[in-house]
């Protein structure tokens, strides 16, 4: 559930990646830490940041927000599950079965036995290991009969929607070729006319102008 017209989009071309030895954030985590605290999202009294399984996004998100309560998305969570089922049984009924199960025990919060039911095969399966670990690792972030008491979002579809709606209908036409550069500046409209705050930008460039 959202407020009618408070959703927000920031996005451009730029890494997202940083050395654990560079003293600078990346620019994605600079622009990330400008509409955050735009927002206001640092003074709210409750603060959340949705993610895959992507460790420099916590790194990003345990860096910019360490308050934030941190939730990994459901669905990358069940995709990892079927992942497993169809390395350990193929493409049949059974897996279909088993996954589904899982699926189930991860939506009720029984993280205890999915991952024993993974670790039956960690013999003779390598990524049934890999997704008893990448469940092991997340797990604070996968208490999703909690978060959902709590009236919290799990899944990061909006996100995935959003990135369809600002980037993917407006540069990803037939023909289209661009510049990184050509790329930004329409980006850089895209998200204030979708935020909003088309005539802010403006009014902002003609300030400049006049200065």
């Amino acid at each position: 559930m959202r407020d009618s017209g408070s959703v927000t989009y920031s996005a451009a071309i730029e890494s997202a990646a940083t050395t654990d030895t560079n003293p600078e954030r990346s620019d994605f985590a600079e622009r990330a830490l400008r509409e955050a605290t735009r927002r206001g999202f640092t003074e709210a009294s409750r603060c959340v940041v949705l993610g895959d399984g992507s460790a420099w996004i916590w790194n990003t998100a345990r860096e910019l927000f360490p308050q934030a309560t941190q939730i990994l998305d459901r669905y990358h969570a069940k995709e990892a599950l079927h992942r497993a089922a169809q390395s350990l049984f193929g493409t049949t009924s059974e897996s279909k079965q088993w996954a589904a199960a899982r699926c189930t025990e991860l939506d009720d919060g029984k993280l205890h036995a999915v991952v024993h039911a993974l670790l039956a095969h960690r013999t003779s399966h390598a990524e049934a290991t890999k997704c008893a670990l990448y469940i092991f690792h997340n797990r604070a972030r996968m208490r999703y009969p909690k978060f959902h008491a709590q009236g919290l979002c799990t899944s990061t579809g909006v996100l995935e929607a959003g990135c369809k709606v600002a980037i993917g209908t407006r540069l990803k036409r037939a023909g289209m070729h661009w510049t990184v550069q050509g790329a930004n500046a329409i980006i850089a409209l895209r998200c204030c006319k979708l935020s909003g705050r088309f005539e802010d930008f403006w009014e902002r460039r003609q300030d400049r102008i006049a200065a």
